[in-house]
């Protein structure tokens, strides 16, 4: 199984090889799998092609498939062969408690003070049982976006509660319909039964103070009356502030609609920023990014924690030079080169207050409160079952949102699933 494996690992990488610098006379080549999408891969191919340089080593760059299942599904083929093919992959942060174990510790490579550079959140992300299986390399954290033109002309504050952007949302949608633009709607986000529905419930469920679905400790905590009451006030927005579309949209379509100018908020992540400012956006300044709302007023701000990690393979027949890769990939000068040319957001806190850092990417002030409140998805707590953990978990949020079920009576079922998924809570 294992070889037939590696032979259909072999076949899917031929021709996804591309040679970043010319070989040297006396060095390792090392492979590299980071993401082949826009502006993301220039970045990534020039911070590796200077390593290659600087080092006197050959990098070959793979370009993973698009979709981040088919991306962790040929990394569990290629990995569980134990197939030398890639030496340093980029990989999601809920990834670790996934893969973790094919990959070599970087805690004592990268040594405590480069440790401690890094927010502690990703570090948290990257560590299975003890062990540093990757470095951070860029966060990701949810914000709102809003219409600041529309708040001000209606007279309308940024929402600091959940119920404060129901409220503003529904007004000023009724006033912008009533004056002729019947296709504007309060607010757009990620309703969709994957990840991202995922993503966006734990934030409406932990700004209500009710956990993070199964705490760290393995504890599965999600049948509590906060998430009930989160998940209901989310219910009662499809069809009235959110188009009921919404329960199909992910990332693209809800930015689509913001986009257009039909929409006064949005959820969406910090890559949305560029996009809406373009020069073909029709809200092009004329929006503000602010840290998600609280759950009420004994609530508090915070998000769901995204990024991407990079870690070394513990097959890698060059495992110094790998590591010795994304150690330069993920430190505080390439992470400052990719936030200015490229709106990449650093792991390393210290850069949200970088003046050069900042002058590109105004709303990194916004960005940094926003990293700094997020909790994790519990991928650590529940290791190579996350993914099952969150499928059952979107599924049954996608239930209550279409009023197919009740959220008081779904959570105990849920919680039954889960422990179900969790072998008796042994995981």
């Amino acid at each position: 199984m294992a070889r037939r494996w590696a032979r259909r690992c072999a076949l899917l990488l031929a021709g996804m090889l591309t040679a970043v610098s010319a070989p040297p006379a006396a060095g390792a080549t090392v492979t590299l799998a980071c993401s082949g999408l826009g502006i993301s891969s220039d970045l990534c191919r020039d911070g590796a092609q200077e390593w290659a340089r600087r080092s006197g080593n050959e990098v070959r760059f793979v370009s993973p498939p698009k979709g981040a299942s088919e991306q962790l599904a040929l990394y569990q083929q290629l990995l569980a062969a134990g197939s030398p093919d890639i030496d340093v992959f980029q990989i999601d942060v809920v990834w670790p408690g996934i893969l973790g174990n094919y990959f070599i510790d970087l805690k004592d490579r990268a040594g405590p003070d480069v440790v401690r550079q890094h927010l502690p959140a990703m570090i948290e992300a990257a560590t299975v049982k003890g062990r540093l299986v990757a470095m951070p390399w860029f966060a990701d954290a949810g914000l709102l976006y809003a219409r600041k033109d529309l708040l001000e002309a209606h007279g309308r504050p940024v929402p600091q509660t959940w119920e404060e952007l129901q409220d503003t949302a529904a007004l000023i949608q009724r006033a912008e319909r009533a004056a002729g633009r019947d296709r504007m709607w309060g607010y757009v986000w990620q309703g969709r039964a994957y990840e991202g529905l995922t993503v966006n419930a734990l934030e409406w469920i932990a700004s209500r103070n009710g956990g993070t679905i199964v705490a760290p400790d393995g504890a599965i905590t999600i049948d509590n009356p906060q998430a009930a009451e989160a998940l209901a006030m989310a219910r009662g927005w499809v069809g009235s502030i959110s188009p009921p579309g919404v329960l199909n949209y992910m990332e693209e379509e809800a930015r689509g609609v913001f986009q257009s100018g039909n929409a006064v908020f949005m959820r969406n992540w910090p890559y949305a920023w560029t996009l809406v400012n373009a020069a073909d956006s029709a809200v092009g300044g004329k929006v503000a990014v602010v840290p998600l709302p609280k759950g009420g007023p004994g609530g508090r701000h915070t998000s769901t924690l995204g990024g991407q990690l990079l870690a070394v393979s513990k097959f890698s027949a060059h495992a110094d030079e790998a590591a010795d890769l994304a150690l330069y990939l993920t430190g505080l000068a390439e992470q400052k080169r990719r936030a200015i040319h490229g709106a990449s957001n650093p792991t390393i806190p210290a850069l949200y207050e970088d003046a050069e850092v900042v002058a590109a990417n105004p709303f990194f002030t916004e960005l940094a409160e926003s990293i700094a409140n997020a909790v994790n998805r519990p991928a650590q707590a529940t290791g190579m079952r996350y993914n099952q953990v969150s499928a059952e978990f979107y599924a049954n949020v996608h239930e209550v949102l279409t009023g197919r079920q009740d959220p008081k009576a779904m959570l105990p079922d849920l919680k039954e699933a889960l422990i179900r998924i969790s072998r008796g809570g042994r995981w």
